[in-house]
């Protein structure tokens, strides 16, 4: 059986909302460059994380960072920002809002 990835995070939920971020469509979790370690935000990788925050850089887009919280797909960077807000394996919806932050997580 596979096993998902731990996310660590502030009352993490099974589908990786926190928190912080716990609409329906909040259930996305980001691999952070500098820990390698799955947190639902920036605020829990603020509050529990490695304290070195750094951002995925472009030549690394192919890495897989991204978890979805409905089916536990990982996700490349890459798919996850052409995905327009949907898991691309299980069609859930993801929050479109998270589009600005992306900069905290990803070079742009």
């Amino acid at each position: 059986m596979y096993e998902r990835p731990l996310v660590t995070g502030l009352d993490v939920d099974f589908e990786t909302r926190c928190r912080h971020y716990h609409s329906e469509n909040d259930r996305i979790a980001i691999r952070f460059h500098c820990c390698g370690q799955y947190f639902p935000c920036f605020e829990c990788h603020q509050a529990l994380g490695c304290g070195n925050a750094s951002v995925w850089p472009k030549e690394q887009f192919h890495e897989k960072a991204i978890l979805c919280g409905a089916c536990g797909t990982e996700l490349s960077i890459r798919e996850y920002l052409d995905c327009a807000s949907s898991c691309p394996h299980c069609m859930a919806a993801f929050n479109p809002g998270c589009s600005l932050h992306k900069h905290l997580y990803f070079e742009v």
